[in-house]
């Protein structure tokens, strides 16, 4: 009775981090987010701040100016870079969760 309520609050998803593209499973739901693994990144006062993930980031490939880095996180099937794909895995857990959760939700 309690999962049910929860449920109506958070989403139980599986995340695949591929090299290429990430996707996104929701319970009950299917492949929800299918975008490539590709964080830009901006270099502010000495430090890092994401300006965009997915496909916004991956438009950005090769034709930033010198602050700007379009970053793959994932590297041979491997993370990488630790601190730009979890910045990259939040981003895409709140575009699932539409920005609302009341819960954390279970993620594989």
């Amino acid at each position: 009775m309690i999962e049910k309520l929860f449920s109506l609050f958070s989403k139980d998803m599986a995340i695949d981090l591929g090299t290429s593209n990430t996707l996104v499973y929701v319970k009950g739901e299917g492949v929800v987010l299918n975008e490539p693994s590709v964080v830009a990144t901006i270099e502010n006062e000495g430090r890092s701040e994401v300006l965009a993930v997915g496909d916004e980031a991956k438009k950005m490939l090769g034709r930033t100016p010198g602050k700007i880095k379009a970053i793959r996180p994932m590297k041979d099937g491997v993370i990488g870079d630790f601190e730009v794909a979890e910045q990259m895995i939040k981003h895409f857990i709140k575009k699932v969760h539409k920005g609302r959760t009341l819960t954390n939700p279970q993620i594989i």
